[in-house]
């Protein structure tokens, strides 16, 4: 069975390309879609992209991902919500699946609210500002970690 990567969007992130172009580009969903699948193809991995407006959705996601039994990690841009959700802290704990968060833009270059994650506590890495361009770095940073953490063969 080939081993999946969750790709999941959060609010707002169905309007890239044309939301706030000056701050998030001109790449669409679409295209971030399609790096991802390139970049995981590379790995020897799958991925399954997601996209929820609503938090109740991005939890059930992740909830979902985990009983998969397949998915083996997730790159995760939640938007607003990584400002406001415990909801998805307390999801990304339970289902234990390790967790890329992924920013577009700098959070830390923008309004003092932005500044405070409630993912990055618990998230393996965190990549911001880099664009769409950070889906890619997010995949390998999954890939690699999977990779040092899979079982030896005995000796």
């Amino acid at each position: 069975m080939t081993s999946r990567i969750l790709v999941l969007n959060g609010p707002n992130l169905n309007l890239l390309g044309t939301r706030e172009p000056e701050i998030y580009g001109t790449a669409t969903l679409a295209d971030v879609e399609s790096l991802c699948a390139e970049r995981a193809a590379t790995h020897d991995l799958l991925v399954t992209c997601q996209q929820s407006n609503h938090e109740g959705g991005l939890v059930d996601a992740l909830h979902e991902a985990a009983d998969a039994g397949d998915v083996v990690g997730c790159v995760l841009n939640a938007g607003a919500y990584t400002h406001t959700s415990v909801a998805l802290l307390d999801a990304i704990k339970a289902t234990g699946l390790p967790t890329v968060e992924v920013h577009i833009s700098n959070p830390h270059a923008r309004e003092a609210f932005r500044h405070h994650s409630y993912l990055s506590p618990v998230a393996l890495a965190v990549i911001a500002g880099a664009g769409i361009a950070g889906y890619g770095f997010a995949v390998d940073v999954l890939a690699q970690h999977l990779s040092s953490t899979e079982p030896q063969p005995s000796r």
